[in-house]
């Protein structure tokens, strides 16, 4: 399978904007999707945004023209840049990679990266 590491997060103010990045290591040639997922205190892990490796991708609607999901197969990296950032952007935002290894899917998981947006 593969292991990822976020990078990037942290406090920013309402209107302001962050980058996430997310580096891939192990059997990365196996990876179809990447995407993240964020998830605020109280609620359930819901998806942001998602990217295939032939560059296709998918946004909730509730970042829809405020986030762009970029990937780079080569490094096996993904990055998710966030603008005009909303009180309501605050959760711990998850790297999310999926693939098939050995005729087997499986989905793997970041550790996570806190982003708090102030009002």
């Amino acid at each position: 399978q593969v292991q990822l590491v976020e990078s990037g997060g942290g406090l920013e103010q309402a209107g302001g904007s962050l980058r996430l990045s997310c580096a891939a290591s192990g059997s990365t040639f196996s990876i179809y999707v990447m995407g993240w997922y964020r998830q605020a205190p109280g609620k359930q892990r819901e998806l942001v945004a998602t990217i295939t490796s032939d560059g296709s991708t998918n946004y909730a609607d509730s970042v829809k023209g405020r986030c762009t999901i970029s990937r780079d197969n080569a490094k096996s990296t993904v990055a998710l840049q966030m603008n005009s950032l909303k009180p309501e952007d605050t959760a711990v935002y998850y790297c999310n990679a999926e693939g098939k290894l050995f005729g087997n899917s499986y989905r793997s998981w970041g550790q996570g990266t806190q982003v708090t947006v102030s009002s």
